[in-house]
């Protein structure tokens, strides 16, 4: 395919008149597509049906001979921390198991930061300036997250091996930098995993700020898509080594290996923020559901359990994403206006098109029928300075649906990217 900006004016009316003929065709289908969030499908929900049996939960008591029904055990019971620990790499006593979501324990912990400070420092609520450092594109629900608590975010471009170290290390000299959020294992939406450079270079940074926080969202800890995966350099343990270890809080959760409703969540941080947080839980909650723990923990057994489920996750969704990428490669591929990723796992293609055209794409894909995540989302309050990525998510979408609004999706993108020619 000929690159658009090599067309003359008049190749390039033709052709965009074309594609306005075969959009109308698309709108008359009356299409209602959705591509906007990362959900499971439900055949990877089906992988952890007999999870509803109740054979997993009798008798209902933990390994330690404590009745799982009843209160206590307030950071998890011990087989489920375990197999927590074992998956993220550290200690068992420096993991708390807790109920389904990873993002109400990063909501939790920033709040608890805000109310009573980090590391005995003064609340966050009560400095005059907090300002986190967010590596964009990035997770949208980090940064709604963040603005709801009034903390000022910061953009930090992603490079290939992760973020810009230099900027943050630059942001970092500022007291009022609190910390950074992020994904750092086929990170969202891009794909990327931080390179082992990165890890260390964050583990060794010597923030002015000495409540400095790095919220490490695992949320795709295990979800590869290939046998050959991405490794991601155990931070925690990085971090003691230069003793840093109370900057880190790490998280993840079972939400996209059984059930996203009805999962288990984990929390992982240094024995004193392990300790400080188990305080606020005693004041916040009896305990977290054991029941589900246990049914967790009997289920997949070890981490060598979690990973062989995981392909069973992999199987399902390769052919979901390789069918994406050649829709990708021949509506956009040679035209020079347009980039994407390849991820080896996680849930998003990042999509990438000239600036000024992801609002216009995204509005172009609504008026036909097809819903992704809104434009700008990827940025904190939700502004892309170019205005120029989009996210994909392919693995809720049944098949043919996905391939109708993956090729929907490079109409609307050579339509967009034409009339930005044009002006």
């Amino acid at each position: 395919m000929q690159e658009y900006k090599s067309l003359n004016a008049q190749q390039r009316g033709s052709l965009l008149e074309s594609l306005r003929k075969e959009y109308a065709a698309a709108k008359g289908k009356g299409l209602a597509l959705d591509m906007s969030r990362g959900k499971p499908g439900a055949d990877q929900l089906e992988l952890s049906d007999a999870l509803r049996d109740a054979r997993w939960v009798s008798p209902p008591k933990s390994e330690n001979g404590q009745d799982c029904r009843n209160y206590g055990m307030l950071d998890g019971i011990p087989e489920a921390r375990r197999l927590c620990a074992e998956l993220m790499g550290h200690p068992a006593e420096q993991v708390i198991a807790c109920g389904n979501s990873s993002l109400n324990l990063m909501y939790d912990y920033l709040a608890q930061c805000m109310l009573e400070g980090a590391g005995g420092g003064i609340p966050w609520a009560r400095q005059e300036s907090v300002k986190f450092l967010c590596p964009a594109p990035g997770y949208d629900r980090h940064f709604v997250m963040l603005e709801r608590f009034g903390i000022e975010m910061i953009n930090i471009p992603m490079r290939e091996q992760g973020p810009d170290m230099e900027l943050v290390e630059q942001y970092a000299r500022d007291e009022s930098v609190k910390g950074l959020i992020c994904v750092p294992k086929y990170s969202n939406p891009e794909g990327k995993t931080f390179s082992e450079q990165v890890v260390r270079r964050l583990a060794m940074l010597k923030p002015a700020a000495k409540d400095f926080r790095v919220i490490w969202d695992n949320a795709y800890f295990v979800h590869d898509l290939y046998d050959e995966s991405d490794r991601l350099w155990n931070v925690l343990a990085a971090a003691r080594e230069y003793g840093n270890e109370d900057h880190f809080i790490e998280v993840v959760s079972f939400s996209k290996i059984s059930f996203p409703g009805a999962g288990i969540a984990a929390i992982a941080a240094s024995p004193a923020n392990i300790a400080a947080i188990k305080a606020r839980l005693n004041a916040q909650t009896i305990s977290y559901d054991k029941m589900n723990q246990l049914r967790h923990a009997r289920f997949f057994k070890d981490a060598a359990g979690v990973r062989a489920h995981m392909q069973k996750h992999a199987e399902i969704l390769r052919p979901k994403f390789r069918m994406v990428l050649d829709i990708l490669e021949r509506g956009l591929g040679g035209t020079g206006i347009a980039k994407w990723n390849a991820p080896r796992g996680g849930y998003f293609i990042s999509l990438d098109l000239p600036g000024g055209c992801a609002k216009r794409t995204h509005a172009l894909l609504k008026e036909a029928g097809v819903v992704l995540t809104p434009a700008g989302a990827t940025f904190p309050y939700g502004k892309d300075p170019e205005d120029k990525n989009l996210r994909i998510a392919p693995t809720f979408p049944p098949v043919e649906e996905l391939r109708e609004a993956a090729e929907l999706l490079t109409l609307c993108a050579r339509i967009a990217a034409l009339e930005a020619l044009a002006e």
